[in-house]
């Protein structure tokens, strides 16, 4: 056989056999991130579980810090045992603001700390209820309406809560079973700029730990 035809078979062959070699191996694709799975860490595909919306950790108004413990200054984490009454109805909302449902809410003045003549008999009426039932344990968040700054506003609903604990204490409350927390502005209950608004967000609920 001619050399010169021989070495084009060759060559024939060899590009053949790449080819069909070539058809063996499959393509990998890459899958862009599922945009609409937020609750996953993309490096390790590893699901977290981030806070929601209305949670305390979230809403401190502190730059990202947990909410503050009065009695002690630490973090205190996931204290706000009721955030399901964020979704409770307008009628719920407007009689128990965020209190566990045996509580009376405390309203204040504006730009006031302290408890109305108005208001004493509901705080009495919850002392009661502890007196009655001497194994509960609750925490009471301070509230304010969106007027004023951030950190005066927190100042003054630690305040409320502070007062309303003092309170209780003097009605013969035992201190350690009452734990405060201040939001300030940062968790309306009720979002409209109004008046009424305004007046049910300045508050102090009593919250079954």
């Amino acid at each position: 056989m001619n050399p010169m035809i021989r070495s084009a078979l060759v060559t024939t062959a060899i590009l053949t056999s790449f080819a069909l070699l070539g058809t063996g191996c499959s393509k990998k694709t890459v899958l862009p991130p599922d945009s609409s799975s937020t609750g996953s860490d993309m490096s390790g595909g590893t699901n977290i579980n981030y806070p929601a919306a209305d949670s305390p950790y979230s809403e401190s108004g502190l730059a990202g810090e947990e909410p503050m413990d009065s009695n002690d200054g630490q973090a205190i984490g996931n204290l706000s045992i009721n955030s399901e009454q964020n979704v409770q109805s307008e009628e719920y909302r407007r009689t128990h603001g965020r209190s566990s449902v045996t509580f009376s809410p405390i309203y204040f003045e504006f730009d006031q700390a302290r408890i109305s003549t108005d208001m004493q008999a509901l705080v009495s009426n919850n002392a009661d209820y502890m007196k009655d039932n001497p194994g509960t344990v609750i925490v009471i968040e301070g509230n304010c309406d969106e007027r004023g700054t951030n950190e005066y506003n927190l100042a003054l609903a630690e305040r409320r809560a502070i007062n309303v604990k003092e309170y209780m204490v003097n009605l013969g409350i035992l201190p350690q079973r009452i734990r405060t927390v201040s939001y300030g502005e940062e968790r309306p209950l009720f979002t409209e700029s109004s008046a009424q608004d305004w007046a049910q967000n300045r508050r102090a609920d009593s919250i079954l730990e």
